[in-house]
Protein backbone atom coordinates (compact mmCIF):
# COMPACT_ATOMS: atom_id res chain seq x y z
CA UNK A 1 0.00 0.00 0.00
CA UNK A 2 2.81 2.40 0.92
CA UNK A 3 4.56 1.69 -2.38
CA UNK A 4 1.35 2.43 -4.30
CA UNK A 5 0.88 5.74 -2.47
CA UNK A 6 4.49 6.75 -3.09
CA UNK A 7 4.18 5.85 -6.76
CA UNK A 8 0.97 7.89 -7.04
CA UNK A 9 2.61 10.92 -5.39
CA UNK A 10 5.60 10.56 -7.71
CA UNK A 11 3.36 10.44 -10.80
CA UNK A 12 1.40 13.50 -9.66
CA UNK A 13 4.62 15.47 -9.12
CA UNK A 14 5.97 14.45 -12.54
CA UNK A 15 2.71 15.40 -14.28
CA UNK A 16 2.67 18.82 -12.55
CA UNK A 17 6.31 19.32 -13.43
CA UNK A 18 5.84 18.57 -17.10
CA UNK A 19 2.55 20.48 -17.47
CA UNK A 20 3.94 23.66 -15.96
CA UNK A 21 7.24 23.39 -17.77
CA UNK A 22 5.37 23.09 -21.06
CA UNK A 23 3.20 26.09 -20.11
CA UNK A 24 6.37 28.18 -19.98
CA UNK A 25 7.49 26.89 -23.38
CA UNK A 26 4.06 27.42 -24.93
CA UNK A 27 3.94 30.99 -23.63
CA UNK A 28 7.15 32.11 -25.30
CA UNK A 29 6.99 30.22 -28.63
CA UNK A 30 4.28 29.24 -31.10
CA UNK A 31 6.63 26.92 -33.05
CA UNK A 32 4.97 23.52 -33.35
CA UNK A 33 8.33 21.96 -34.22
CA UNK A 34 9.89 23.18 -30.99
CA UNK A 35 6.91 22.01 -28.96
CA UNK A 36 6.98 18.54 -30.54
CA UNK A 37 10.74 18.40 -30.05
CA UNK A 38 10.25 19.25 -26.36
CA UNK A 39 7.85 16.34 -25.85
CA UNK A 40 9.98 13.91 -27.87
CA UNK A 41 13.03 14.67 -25.72
CA UNK A 42 10.95 14.47 -22.53
CA UNK A 43 9.47 11.11 -23.53
CA UNK A 44 12.91 9.77 -24.49
CA UNK A 45 14.34 10.69 -21.08
CA UNK A 46 11.55 8.95 -19.15
CA UNK A 47 11.56 5.90 -21.43
CA UNK A 48 15.32 5.64 -21.01
CA UNK A 49 15.16 5.70 -17.20
CA UNK A 50 12.24 3.25 -17.29
CA UNK A 51 14.25 0.88 -19.49
CA UNK A 52 17.27 1.15 -17.19
CA UNK A 53 15.10 0.51 -14.13
CA UNK A 54 13.42 -2.54 -15.68
CA UNK A 55 16.72 -4.03 -16.87
CA UNK A 56 18.70 -3.12 -13.74
CA UNK A 57 20.88 -6.04 -12.69
CA UNK A 58 21.34 -6.07 -8.94
CA UNK A 59 24.27 -8.44 -9.36
CA UNK A 60 26.19 -5.69 -11.19
CA UNK A 61 25.34 -2.72 -8.98
CA UNK A 62 25.48 0.81 -10.35
CA UNK A 63 27.20 0.69 -13.74
CA UNK A 64 28.38 3.81 -15.62
CA UNK A 65 25.39 3.28 -17.94
CA UNK A 66 22.97 3.41 -15.00
CA UNK A 67 24.67 6.51 -13.65
CA UNK A 68 24.48 8.26 -17.02
CA UNK A 69 20.74 7.57 -17.26
CA UNK A 70 20.31 9.13 -13.82
CA UNK A 71 22.50 12.06 -14.85
CA UNK A 72 20.40 12.76 -17.94
CA UNK A 73 17.20 12.57 -15.87
CA UNK A 74 18.52 15.09 -13.34
CA UNK A 75 19.86 17.35 -16.10
CA UNK A 76 16.41 17.79 -17.65
CA UNK A 77 14.35 17.57 -14.46
CA UNK A 78 16.08 20.04 -12.12
CA UNK A 79 15.64 22.98 -14.57
CA UNK A 80 11.95 22.10 -14.87
CA UNK A 81 11.62 22.53 -11.10
CA UNK A 82 12.68 26.14 -11.65
CA UNK A 83 9.96 26.52 -14.28
CA UNK A 84 7.42 24.92 -11.96
CA UNK A 85 8.28 27.34 -9.18
CA UNK A 86 7.76 30.44 -11.34
CA UNK A 87 4.81 29.39 -13.49
CA UNK A 88 2.92 27.79 -10.60
CA UNK A 89 3.62 30.92 -8.61
CA UNK A 90 2.13 32.97 -11.42
CA UNK A 91 -1.05 30.84 -11.28
CA UNK A 92 -1.30 31.43 -7.54
CA UNK A 93 -0.97 35.16 -8.19
CA UNK A 94 -3.80 35.03 -10.75
CA UNK A 95 -6.04 33.11 -8.34
CA UNK A 96 -5.28 35.72 -5.68
CA UNK A 97 -6.36 38.51 -8.09
CA UNK A 98 -9.61 36.68 -8.85
CA UNK A 99 -10.38 36.34 -5.14
CA UNK A 100 -9.78 40.06 -4.62
CA UNK A 101 -11.93 40.85 -7.67
CA UNK A 102 -14.76 38.68 -6.36
CA UNK A 103 -14.92 40.34 -2.96
CA UNK A 104 -14.29 43.87 -4.20
CA UNK A 105 -16.67 43.63 -7.18
CA UNK A 106 -13.84 45.05 -9.30
CA UNK A 107 -12.34 43.14 -12.20
CA UNK A 108 -8.60 43.17 -11.54
CA UNK A 109 -6.51 41.68 -14.35
CA UNK A 110 -2.76 40.95 -14.39
CA UNK A 111 -0.62 43.21 -16.56
CA UNK A 112 -0.64 42.39 -20.26
CA UNK A 113 2.40 40.27 -21.15
CA UNK A 114 3.13 39.45 -17.51
CA UNK A 115 2.91 35.67 -17.99
CA UNK A 116 5.24 35.75 -20.99
CA UNK A 117 7.71 37.89 -19.05
CA UNK A 118 7.60 35.49 -16.06
CA UNK A 119 8.11 32.53 -18.41
CA UNK A 120 11.13 34.21 -20.01
CA UNK A 121 12.68 34.89 -16.61
CA UNK A 122 11.99 31.29 -15.54
CA UNK A 123 13.55 29.83 -18.68
CA UNK A 124 16.60 32.07 -18.30
CA UNK A 125 17.11 30.92 -14.72
CA UNK A 126 16.39 27.27 -15.62
CA UNK A 127 19.18 27.43 -18.19
CA UNK A 128 21.72 27.90 -15.37
CA UNK A 129 21.30 24.44 -13.77
CA UNK A 130 20.82 22.86 -17.22
CA UNK A 131 24.17 24.14 -18.49
CA UNK A 132 25.81 23.47 -15.11
CA UNK A 133 24.72 19.83 -15.10
CA UNK A 134 25.95 19.30 -18.66
CA UNK A 135 29.31 20.82 -17.70
CA UNK A 136 29.40 18.73 -14.52
CA UNK A 137 28.91 15.50 -16.45
CA UNK A 138 31.38 16.30 -19.22
CA UNK A 139 34.12 18.12 -17.35
CA UNK A 140 33.20 18.96 -13.75
CA UNK A 141 33.90 15.46 -12.44
CA UNK A 142 37.53 15.89 -13.56
CA UNK A 143 37.91 19.46 -12.29
CA UNK A 144 40.36 18.44 -9.54
CA UNK A 145 41.09 21.05 -6.91
CA UNK A 146 44.06 21.03 -4.55
CA UNK A 147 42.94 22.47 -1.21
CA UNK A 148 45.72 23.30 1.23
CA UNK A 149 45.60 23.74 5.00
CA UNK A 150 48.20 24.55 7.60
CA UNK A 151 47.28 23.31 11.08
CA UNK A 152 49.18 24.13 14.28
CA UNK A 153 49.33 21.88 17.33
CA UNK A 154 51.09 22.43 20.65
CA UNK A 155 51.63 18.71 21.16
CA UNK A 156 53.02 17.97 17.69
CA UNK A 157 56.53 16.47 17.96
CA UNK A 158 59.07 19.04 16.76
CA UNK A 159 60.48 16.61 14.18
CA UNK A 160 57.13 16.70 12.36
CA UNK A 161 56.98 20.48 12.05
CA UNK A 162 56.24 21.01 8.34
CA UNK A 163 55.18 17.39 7.76
CA UNK A 164 52.81 17.25 4.75
CA UNK A 165 49.85 14.90 4.35
CA UNK A 166 47.99 14.42 1.09
CA UNK A 167 44.48 13.23 1.89
CA UNK A 168 42.32 11.62 -0.80
CA UNK A 169 39.04 9.75 -0.49
CA UNK A 170 36.22 8.05 -2.41
CA UNK A 171 37.91 6.88 -5.59
CA UNK A 172 34.84 4.86 -6.72
CA UNK A 173 36.72 3.24 -9.60
CA UNK A 174 33.58 1.53 -10.89
CA UNK A 175 32.33 4.89 -12.14
CA UNK A 176 35.43 5.80 -14.17
CA UNK A 177 35.38 5.96 -17.98
CA UNK A 178 38.30 8.22 -18.95
CA UNK A 179 41.79 6.96 -18.17
CA UNK A 180 43.58 10.09 -19.36
CA UNK A 181 41.60 12.30 -16.98
CA UNK A 182 42.13 9.96 -14.03
CA UNK A 183 45.84 9.84 -14.78
CA UNK A 184 45.88 13.63 -14.66
CA UNK A 185 44.33 13.51 -11.18
CA UNK A 186 46.89 10.96 -9.99
CA UNK A 187 49.74 13.08 -11.37
CA UNK A 188 48.32 16.07 -9.52
CA UNK A 189 48.45 14.09 -6.27
CA UNK A 190 52.09 13.18 -6.87
CA UNK A 191 52.95 16.78 -7.73
CA UNK A 192 52.15 17.78 -4.13
CA UNK A 193 55.29 15.87 -3.02
CA UNK A 194 53.81 15.20 0.41
CA UNK A 195 55.48 13.06 3.04
CA UNK A 196 52.57 10.65 3.22
CA UNK A 197 49.40 9.86 1.23
CA UNK A 198 46.33 8.84 3.22
CA UNK A 199 43.24 7.38 1.52
CA UNK A 200 39.99 7.24 3.51
CA UNK A 201 37.94 4.60 1.75
CA UNK A 202 35.52 3.63 -1.04
CA UNK A 203 38.02 2.39 -3.58
CA UNK A 204 35.21 0.70 -5.55
CA UNK A 205 31.44 1.01 -5.91
CA UNK A 206 30.78 -2.66 -5.18
CA UNK A 207 33.09 -5.20 -6.87
CA UNK A 208 36.85 -5.62 -6.69
CA UNK A 209 36.97 -6.18 -10.46
CA UNK A 210 35.98 -2.52 -10.98
CA UNK A 211 39.58 -1.62 -10.13
CA UNK A 212 41.20 -3.99 -12.64
CA UNK A 213 41.71 -1.35 -15.35
CA UNK A 214 42.99 1.24 -12.87
CA UNK A 215 45.66 -0.64 -10.91
CA UNK A 216 48.40 0.54 -13.29
CA UNK A 217 47.29 4.15 -12.74
CA UNK A 218 47.00 4.24 -8.96
CA UNK A 219 50.09 2.16 -8.28
CA UNK A 220 52.09 5.16 -9.52
CA UNK A 221 51.18 7.16 -6.41
CA UNK A 222 54.23 7.74 -4.24
CA UNK A 223 55.13 9.40 -0.95
CA UNK A 224 58.37 9.43 1.06
CA UNK A 225 56.91 8.12 4.33
CA UNK A 226 54.43 5.71 2.74
CA UNK A 227 50.81 5.32 1.68
CA UNK A 228 48.06 4.20 4.05
CA UNK A 229 44.35 3.52 3.67
CA UNK A 230 41.10 2.43 5.32
CA UNK A 231 37.83 0.98 4.04
CA UNK A 232 34.62 2.83 3.20
CA UNK A 233 31.01 1.69 3.21
CA UNK A 234 31.08 0.72 -0.48
CA UNK A 235 34.06 -1.58 -0.03
CA UNK A 236 32.00 -4.26 1.75
CA UNK A 237 29.81 -5.10 -1.27
CA UNK A 238 26.59 -4.24 0.54
CA UNK A 239 24.89 -2.42 -2.34
CA UNK A 240 24.34 -5.28 -4.79
CA UNK A 241 22.98 -8.82 -4.81
CA UNK A 242 25.33 -11.79 -4.61
CA UNK A 243 24.49 -15.28 -5.84
CA UNK A 244 26.07 -16.82 -2.75
CA UNK A 245 27.20 -15.37 0.59
CA UNK A 246 30.66 -16.75 -0.10
CA UNK A 247 30.89 -14.66 -3.28
CA UNK A 248 30.49 -11.52 -1.18
CA UNK A 249 33.15 -12.68 1.26
CA UNK A 250 35.54 -13.53 -1.59
CA UNK A 251 34.96 -10.13 -3.15
CA UNK A 252 35.71 -8.42 0.16
CA UNK A 253 39.05 -10.22 0.37
CA UNK A 254 39.86 -9.10 -3.17
CA UNK A 255 38.94 -5.50 -2.31
CA UNK A 256 41.42 -5.61 0.54
CA UNK A 257 44.06 -7.05 -1.81
CA UNK A 258 43.64 -4.04 -4.13
CA UNK A 259 45.26 -1.80 -1.53
CA UNK A 260 48.33 -4.00 -1.48
CA UNK A 261 48.48 -4.07 -5.29
CA UNK A 262 48.65 -0.27 -5.46
CA UNK A 263 51.12 -0.03 -2.60
CA UNK A 264 48.85 1.07 0.24
CA UNK A 265 49.05 -0.27 3.77
CA UNK A 266 45.42 -0.99 4.66
CA UNK A 267 44.61 -0.37 8.32
CA UNK A 268 41.78 -2.57 9.64
CA UNK A 269 41.21 -1.21 13.14
CA UNK A 270 44.97 -0.92 13.45
CA UNK A 271 47.64 1.71 13.84
CA UNK A 272 51.11 2.44 12.58
CA UNK A 273 53.78 4.76 13.90
CA UNK A 274 55.50 7.23 11.60
CA UNK A 275 58.98 8.00 12.89
CA UNK A 276 61.24 10.93 12.17
CA UNK A 277 64.47 11.96 13.94
CA UNK A 278 63.72 9.78 16.92
CA UNK A 279 60.18 11.10 17.37
CA UNK A 280 56.90 9.63 16.21
CA UNK A 281 53.21 10.20 15.57
CA UNK A 282 50.48 7.56 15.55
CA UNK A 283 48.48 6.87 12.41
CA UNK A 284 45.21 5.19 13.45
CA UNK A 285 42.90 3.57 10.91
CA UNK A 286 39.42 2.19 11.58
CA UNK A 287 36.99 0.26 9.42
CA UNK A 288 33.81 2.00 8.38
CA UNK A 289 31.58 3.43 11.10
CA UNK A 290 28.55 5.48 10.13
CA UNK A 291 25.37 6.53 11.88
CA UNK A 292 22.06 5.25 10.62
CA UNK A 293 22.09 2.07 8.56
CA UNK A 294 25.78 2.08 7.67
CA UNK A 295 28.35 -0.49 8.75
CA UNK A 296 29.65 0.02 12.28
CA UNK A 297 32.81 -2.06 12.11
CA UNK A 298 35.08 0.75 13.22
CA UNK A 299 36.68 0.01 16.62
CA UNK A 300 38.64 2.90 18.10
CA UNK A 301 39.83 0.92 21.09
CA UNK A 302 41.17 -1.94 19.00
CA UNK A 303 42.82 0.44 16.54
CA UNK A 304 44.45 2.41 19.35
CA UNK A 305 45.65 -0.55 21.40
CA UNK A 306 49.22 0.14 22.58
CA UNK A 307 48.98 3.78 21.47
CA UNK A 308 49.74 6.21 24.29
CA UNK A 309 47.21 8.88 25.14
CA UNK A 310 49.97 11.49 24.97
CA UNK A 311 50.91 10.49 21.39
CA UNK A 312 49.98 12.82 18.58
CA UNK A 313 47.36 10.95 16.57
CA UNK A 314 45.99 11.17 13.04
CA UNK A 315 42.79 9.12 12.72
CA UNK A 316 41.50 7.83 9.39
CA UNK A 317 37.75 7.13 9.49
CA UNK A 318 35.69 7.11 6.30
CA UNK A 319 32.39 8.53 7.58
CA UNK A 320 32.48 11.96 9.30
CA UNK A 321 29.48 11.03 11.44
CA UNK A 322 31.92 8.82 13.35
CA UNK A 323 33.86 11.91 14.40
CA UNK A 324 30.70 13.81 15.29
CA UNK A 325 29.17 11.00 17.36
CA UNK A 326 32.17 9.18 18.81
CA UNK A 327 35.56 10.73 18.19
CA UNK A 328 35.54 14.45 18.92
CA UNK A 329 34.59 14.00 22.59
CA UNK A 330 36.76 10.95 23.21
CA UNK A 331 39.19 11.81 26.00
CA UNK A 332 41.90 9.73 24.30
CA UNK A 333 42.35 12.87 22.17
CA UNK A 334 42.50 12.24 18.44
CA UNK A 335 43.99 15.54 17.34
CA UNK A 336 43.30 15.21 13.61
CA UNK A 337 40.69 13.06 11.85
CA UNK A 338 40.49 12.52 8.11
CA UNK A 339 37.21 11.45 6.49
CA UNK A 340 35.32 11.47 3.18
CA UNK A 341 32.06 9.71 2.30
CA UNK A 342 29.75 12.70 1.70
CA UNK A 343 31.16 13.80 -1.70
CA UNK A 344 29.56 17.13 -0.78
CA UNK A 345 26.67 15.46 -2.63
CA UNK A 346 28.69 16.33 -5.78
CA UNK A 347 26.56 19.43 -6.26
CA UNK A 348 26.21 22.76 -4.54
CA UNK A 349 27.58 26.28 -4.49
CA UNK A 350 31.04 27.06 -3.20
CA UNK A 351 33.12 30.23 -3.19
CA UNK A 352 36.45 29.20 -1.62
CA UNK A 353 37.17 30.91 1.68
CA UNK A 354 33.80 32.63 1.81
CA UNK A 355 30.72 30.52 1.20
CA UNK A 356 29.74 26.90 0.66
CA UNK A 357 26.35 25.22 0.51
CA UNK A 358 25.05 21.83 -0.51
CA UNK A 359 21.98 19.75 0.39
CA UNK A 360 24.56 17.45 1.99
CA UNK A 361 24.60 19.79 5.00
CA UNK A 362 21.09 18.63 5.93
CA UNK A 363 22.41 15.09 6.43
CA UNK A 364 25.94 15.64 7.76
CA UNK A 365 27.00 18.31 10.21
CA UNK A 366 30.54 18.03 8.83
CA UNK A 367 30.12 17.56 5.09
CA UNK A 368 33.05 19.22 3.29
CA UNK A 369 36.27 20.90 4.33
CA UNK A 370 37.88 21.57 7.69
CA UNK A 371 36.04 21.71 11.03
CA UNK A 372 37.29 22.26 14.58
CA UNK A 373 35.75 21.46 17.96
CA UNK A 374 37.35 20.86 21.37
CA UNK A 375 40.75 21.78 19.88
CA UNK A 376 40.41 18.83 17.51
CA UNK A 377 40.13 18.93 13.73
CA UNK A 378 38.41 16.92 11.06
CA UNK A 379 38.95 17.29 7.33
CA UNK A 380 36.10 15.96 5.20
CA UNK A 381 37.47 15.38 1.72
CA UNK A 382 34.98 16.00 -1.11
CA UNK A 383 36.17 12.87 -2.89
CA UNK A 384 38.40 12.05 -5.84
CA UNK A 385 35.77 10.18 -7.84
CA UNK A 386 32.01 10.25 -8.19
CA UNK A 387 29.04 7.94 -7.69
CA UNK A 388 25.33 7.76 -8.56
CA UNK A 389 25.34 11.10 -10.43
CA UNK A 390 28.08 10.89 -13.12
CA UNK A 391 29.34 14.43 -12.60
CA UNK A 392 30.01 17.28 -10.21
CA UNK A 393 28.37 20.69 -10.11
CA UNK A 394 29.99 23.34 -7.92
CA UNK A 395 31.50 20.81 -5.51
CA UNK A 396 34.65 19.68 -7.30
CA UNK A 397 36.80 16.56 -6.81
CA UNK A 398 39.39 17.25 -4.14
CA UNK A 399 42.99 16.60 -3.21
CA UNK A 400 43.61 17.84 0.34
CA UNK A 401 47.11 18.83 1.42
CA UNK A 402 47.56 19.34 5.15
CA UNK A 403 50.79 20.73 6.57
CA UNK A 404 51.34 20.07 10.28
CA UNK A 405 53.01 22.83 12.24
CA UNK A 406 54.42 22.98 15.76
CA UNK A 407 52.63 25.74 17.66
Amino acid sequence: MKIAVRLLVFIVIIVLLEVYAFQAIKTITKSKFFRYFWWVVTAAVYLNILYVALTYDKSQGQTPQFQMAMGILLTVTIPKLVLLFFVFGEDIYRVFLKIISYFSATDIQPLVGRRKFISQIALGLAAIPFVSFIYGIIQGKYNYKVIKYQLSFKDLPAAFDGFKITHISDIHSGSFTNKEKIQYGVDLINNQQSDVILFTGDIVNNKASEMDNWIDVFDKLHAKAGKFSVLGNHDYGDYMSWKKPQDKLDNFEKVKEIHQKIGFDLLLNEHRYLEKNGQRIALVGVENWGKGGFQKKGDLQAASKNVNKADFKVLMSHDPSHWDVKVKKDDFNYQLTLSGHTHGLQMGIEIPGWFKWSPSKFVYKQWAGLYQEFDRFINVNRGFGYHAFPGRVGIWPEISVIELKKA
